[in-house]
């Protein structure tokens, strides 16, 4: 008896192990593992582009947040005092030892130091924007509530005290309140500007391009043969409609003069924080705030104001000041031309690879060569572009199309044509793999069933195959639109530029101007990044543009997943 106990004893544990053993396997075949890890391989990739997002954010937004203007005493041993109206940008600590190799006069023994970046603006009185400060030697600190901050057209912003306004030279008698008054001319100063801008930019600039158009025709007609003599009534024409673009323009001089005129009459005097006082014209303030005098509610709203003229207006001091609409404006149209001319070459290419392409040794060839071809570096397509596109089929269309403007080029430079087409072929693979894929998971009974009905093979897969592979579709291009809003090295080559004087898409006809370069926000991120003379005012508008370079991809793919997921709506039964 108790030798068939122990034998039933010593056997349980083996009876369990194997049970375990058979469990774990059951389990690992069952896929749940395999889920759990993507869940968090997903989870971790999530984060870490949340956090990046994070980072830019906090790095550029505080940028247009108006911090107070802090007034100070900087002493520094054996020198004399320095008085300061400053904006402090950032605070870290710094060793001693440090100090003294960079020859501060440091006395103390404290190991750490703080140190401060600050921001004195007047930049044409000083000579630089940023400057470190040792903490220390900042002393009597004060915030005053009068302490305005002047924003111009150049040399960056001002730090000062309203001293007074003249009017054509003549003080101005502002009563109680200088600084209503002076808000009042600004404002008068920046309608006087809007108007000055929509004339010369819009009305001047449609009669100078319909000028060139009278030039270029004129060309035309002499490369044609047809001289004044033989043909005085096309050169007539021609004449009329030059004298007619002449007249407007000299009416709209008449308007410039007087707008310049009332710009020009006031200026502003402004005291420095050292006494001396600055005449200013107020046609180069763009906006001036205390922001000492600013509660949080005030601060919150001006965030938001300078955060919308950062949006919608157009860069300046080399890209350090001003807005980046013209580079959103690029990026998006861009994306757009891309998308128009890269959709319908990479279904055809897919739905012969899948549909009618005879399945063999050269068919699996040409599925690994569009493979291979989503790895080529970017840069080489920027090289194929600028050699075929721009030289070759550019200066082709120019020698054929364009010869009155010959030798100047037309097409046949970079333009936002090209850099479109380049892009197109750098995410075609892309685009031809995802919708094979979708083109593979159609059910075979329903394209038998089509033709079963009558319908023939160009039938079904225009009405039944293709529609049911939109979704697949609409995945090739929401990657294809990740990849190309974020390029930057071949747009170098094919058309993109550090300022644009103008952009592709205006009012004078043909209206799209397809061989305009134009401005992106990746190179405007390099160009600010590497390029710009002031290195301390350029870095929170890399993380701002940055920020605002991923909001637009965002917005493209949010709209191209909202289209294909209602395209998987509605064909969902169908698949069913």
């Amino acid at each position: 008896m108790a030798t068939a106990q122990q034998e039933i004893a010593a056997a349980m544990p083996k009876t369990l192990v194997a049970q375990d053993t058979r469990g774990v396997n059951a389990y690992i075949k069952s896929g749940a593992p395999y889920v759990w890890v993507t869940a968090a391989a997903i989870s971790v990739a999530f984060i870490i582009t949340l956090a990046l997002l994070v980072l830019t954010a906090t790095r550029g937004l505080p940028h247009f947040w108006p911090a107070d203007l802090v007034q100070g005493r900087y002493q520094q041993p054996e020198r004399d005092a320095e008085s300061l109206l400053v904006e402090i940008r950032s605070a870290e600590e710094i060793t001693t030892a440090r100090l003294r190799d960079a020859g501060l006069a440091v006395t103390d023994d404290k190991p750490l130091h703080q140190r401060l970046l600050v921001k004195q603006a007047n930049r044409d009185v000083n000579g630089v924007d940023f400057r470190y400060l040792l903490s220390d030697w900042l002393v009597e600190r004060s915030e005053p509530a009068d302490a305005v901050v002047l924003e111009r057209t150049e040399w960056g912003n001002f730090h000062g005290f309203l001293a007074g306004i003249d009017e054509d030279g003549k003080p101005v008698d502002s009563g109680a309140d200088l600084w209503a008054l002076f808000q009042q001319r600004v404002d008068r100063a920046n309608e006087l500007r809007s108007k000055l801008r929509a004339i010369e930019k819009g009305r001047i600039g449609s009669i100078n391009y319909a000028i060139e158009r009278v030039r270029l025709d004129q060309r035309r007609l002499q490369l044609d043969g047809r001289t004044p003599e033989n043909d005085p009534a096309a050169y007539a024409e021609l004449d009329q409609r030059r004298k007619e673009q002449e007249a407007a323009y000299q009416g709209l001089r008449g308007e410039l003069d007087l707008i310049k005129a009332e710009l020009a009459r006031d200026t502003v005097r402004v005291r420095t924080v050292d006494g001396s006082e600055v005449t200013l014209p107020l046609a180069k303030i763009l906006d001036a705030y205390r922001p000492n005098a600013m509660n949080l509610l005030q601060k919150t709203g001006y965030f938001f104001h300078r955060l919308w003229k950062f949006v919608s207006e157009e860069p300046r001091e080399a890209n350090t000041e001003g807005g980046i609409f013209p580079a959103i404006f690029g990026t998006v149209l861009m994306v757009l031309l891309m998308s128009v001319v890269v959709m319908p070459f990479g279904v055809l290419a897919a739905l012969y690879l899948r549909e009618y392409a005879r399945q063999g040794v050269v068919t699996q060839s040409i599925r690994i060569a569009v493979n291979n071809l989503a790895g080529v570096p970017s840069i080489v397509y920027g090289m194929f572009g600028l050699g075929f596109f721009v030289y070759f089929v550019g200066g082709n269309i120019d020698r054929a199309l364009y010869s009155e403007s010959l030798p100047a080029p037309t097409f046949g430079t970079p333009g936002i044509l090209w850099s479109s087409l380049t892009l197109a072929l750098l995410t075609l693979p892309v685009v031809i793999v995802a919708t094979e894929e979708g083109l593979a998971r159609i059910p075979r009974s329903l394209r038998e069933a089509s033709l079963a009905l009558g319908a023939t093979k160009a039938e079904t897969l225009w009405r039944v195959v293709l529609p049911m592979a939109s979704p697949a579709m609409m995945t090739g291009l929401i990657l294809a639109i990740a990849r190309a809003a974020g390029e930057v090295a071949p747009l170098m080559l094919v058309g993109v530029v550090k300022l644009a004087p103008s952009l592709p898409l205006d009012g004078d006809f043909p209206y799209l101007h397809l061989e305009r370069k134009f401005m992106h926000l990746g190179f405007h991120i390099y160009d600010v990044g590497f390029q710009s003379p002031n290195v301390e005012a350029a870095r929170p508008l890399v993380y701002a543009t940055a920020f605002l370079l991923v909001l637009v991809i965002l917005a493209l793919n949010l709209t191209a997943i909202s289209i294909r997921n209602r395209l998987r709506e509605r064909y969902k039964a169908l698949e069913g």
